[in-house]
């Protein structure tokens, strides 16, 4: 029978430690959620890889160093509203949901929402809200947030996702080139985006965040 548990703590020693990601609720957030409990049971074994998870269509879980070092950088308080876009099974939204008051999950495949909301509810998780719709659109009904994550690459922010962030807050995504990304936060400071470069990553685009959108009619 699979140690998940070892696996757990050898992840937050070996991936995510070494990263320089020292602040306690990151690491007891790590250590207390149950990743292999938020991807398709196919996936199980390899839960806890130091690598993207693929869950197919494009869509990946992070890699826990990525996650942890967004997280990082964000510097969550336990007083802050937090959007998670593209949360798929709920892992980073259940991590995110030991830090901040309240959590939206944002997730556009019904099939995922569900399992998300299944599986944080049998982890007695209690202040996430699992909302599924697009991606691109963000979950206004929620907003404005503190704090927004984007759980996958982008090539451009939709304007719709940055309007729902309150004045002050603050949101963080992997900007893709090609195949080279750089996860970049964002301050939203008198109505406008002040962007830092942070540390490189990798994820594919989510569909929506592409440099060039089509027209919509």
């Amino acid at each position: 029978m699979t140690d998940f548990s070892a696996r757990r703590t050898m992840m937050v020693d070996t991936q995510v430690r070494p990263s320089d990601v020292t602040k306690f609720p990151i690491i007891d957030a790590m250590l207390s959620v149950k990743r292999e409990d938020y991807v398709p049971s196919a996936k199980r074994e390899a839960a806890y890889m130091g690598e993207n998870l693929n869950l197919g269509d494009g869509r990946v879980l992070l890699e826990p160093r990525t996650l942890a070092k967004m997280l990082d950088v964000l510097d969550v308080n336990r007083d802050e509203l937090v959007l998670d876009i593209g949360a798929a099974y709920g892992y980073s939204s259940a991590v995110i949901a030991h830090m901040a008051v309240a959590v939206v999950a944002l997730e556009e495949d019904a099939g995922m929402a569900r399992e998300a909301e299944e599986g944080l509810m049998s982890a007695g998780i209690d202040n996430v809200i699992v909302h599924t719709g697009p991606l691109n659109e963000g979950a206004a009904d929620h907003g404005p947030y503190d704090v927004i994550v984007v759980q996958g690459g982008v090539s451009h922010l939709p304007g719709a996702i940055t309007a729902q962030l309150k004045d002050g807050g603050r949101v963080a995504c992997i900007f893709m080139d090609g195949a080279l990304g750089e996860v970049r936060v964002g301050y939203k400071l008198d109505g406008r985006m002040n962007w830092r470069r942070s540390f490189n990553a990798g994820a594919p685009v989510l569909a929506g965040f592409e440099k060039h959108d089509a027209f919509q009619f």
